[in-house]
């Protein structure tokens, strides 16, 4: 099977601007070569909710959309617009399980500088889209990369985002593409 089989489904998961999950479908189908679509909305996840730390627990949001079926795509991402953690970190711009099926992005912090003022949407798409392209990395099973001028290379704060760069390095280029061919041999689940 040819990876251009592939079929990425981008989920909006609450109230989000239409134009964003457009422009990352548009960018995984440029940068990664792949199909992508934009899924049906679905409800903001409530369940999710901490109220000890008022932010959304990442971990039980991958829980529940992998429980979900996605006829036709072999992985999906969901996009929020609510602030997400896991336990370990204050926040983080998006989570995916190494290798799974389902990964999210969150634009609340990646809509405001530093010191809390609004992107321009040119800023907050660019934003949104590396941060799909690298939590759909993981997906692929691509770690964290040493190299700073990779897609895959680890940024927990807006500044270090705003410089990385929308490609992949060699070495993680041809990570992906055997994790494609392997990925394209399966049948397609759900």
């Amino acid at each position: 099977m040819d990876p251009n089989s592939i079929t990425i489904g981008v989920a909006t998961l609450g109230k989000i601007p239409s134009t964003v999950p457009k422009v990352i479908a548009a960018h995984i189908s440029g940068y990664y070569d792949l199909t992508a679509r934009v899924l049906v909305p679905r409800k903001q996840p409530a369940y999710a909710f901490d109220e000890r730390r008022l932010q959304y627990n990442a971990g039980i949001i991958l829980d529940t959309l992998n429980a979900v079926s996605f006829k036709g795509c072999k992985k999906v991402l969901g996009v929020l617009n609510v602030d997400i953690f896991i336990p370990i970190f204050k926040h983080v711009f998006g989570e995916a399980r190494q290798g799974g099926r389902i990964a999210i992005i969150s634009l609340y912090r990646l809509g405001q500088h530093q010191n809390g003022s609004a992107v321009s949407r040119s800023d907050l798409y660019s934003r949104a889209a590396k941060v799909a392209l690298h939590e759909l990395g993981h997906l692929f099973n691509l770690h964290h990369c040493d190299n700073g001028n990779c897609l895959m290379h680890f940024s927990g704060a807006l500044d270090e985002l705003d410089t990385l760069s929308f490609t992949l390095c060699r070495y993680c280029k041809a990570y992906l593409q055997d994790a494609l061919k392997t990925l394209a041999s399966k049948p397609a689940g759900n």
